[in-house]
C-alpha cells in the first residue's frame, strides 16, 4: 500500500491528530478548566515534534518511532496488542457480570465493549485466518512407490 505520507511522519501525526481532536473535545466541553484544552493541545505538539527528532536516529527506539520496525519489533507489537484485546475482553466480561450481580444501571457499557471486541475478535479470524490449504507437503514430495514401477 502506498501513501503519500513518508514512514517518519506517520507516527508524529497520529499522535498530532489524536491529541488536537482530544484538545478540541475539551474545548468544546467547556466549563471553567477549558484552558486545559490549551495545555494538552502545546503538550500534544512538542510529544509529536519529539517523536519526529527520535525518528530521525540510527536507533531501535527512532526505527520505532519512525515506523521502521523489523519483523522483531512487528512481532512483539502483535503480541502486545493481542494481550491488550484479550484484557479488554475480560475486564469488559468482568464488569457485565459484576453489574448483573449487584443490579447496577452501568452494565450496558461493559456489554458494548465486550461485544466490539468480540466482534473485532471474529473479525481478525476471519481476515487473518488459515487460507485455503494446499496439498499436504508429504503428498507433494512423495516418491514413487514399488507399486507403481
Amino acid at each position: 500500500m502506498r501513501t503519500s505520507i513518508p514512514p517518519r511522519l506517520r507516527k508524529p501525526l497520529g499522535l498530532w491528530l489524536a491529541g488536537t481532536v482530544f484538545a478540541a473535545a475539551w474545548l468544546i466541553r467547556g466549563g471553567p478548566s477549558w484552558f486545559l484544552a490549551i495545555v494538552i493541545e502545546v503538550t500534544v505538539l512538542a510529544r509529536a515534534i519529539a517523536t519526529y527528532i527520535q525518528g530521525g536516529r540510527n536507533t531501535e527506539d527512532g526505527a520505532l518511532a519512525a515506523s521502521r520496525r523489523d519483523e522483531r519489533q512487528q512481532l512483539i507489537n502483535m503480541r502486545s496488542r493481542a494481550l491488550a484485546g484479550n484484557v479488554a475482553m475480560l475486564a469488559a466480561f468482568l464488569g457485565v457480570t459484576v453489574a448483573i450481580a449487584i443490579r447496577a444501571t452501568w452494565w450496558w457499557p461493559c456489554a458494548i465493549i465486550l461485544a466490539v471486541t468480540g466482534f473485532a475478535y471474529l473479525y481478525g479470524l476471519s481476515q487473518f485466518g488459515v487460507g485455503e490449504e494446499g496439498p499436504a507437503e508429504d503428498e507433494e514430495y512423495r516418491a514413487p512407490s514399488a507399486a507403481h514401477q
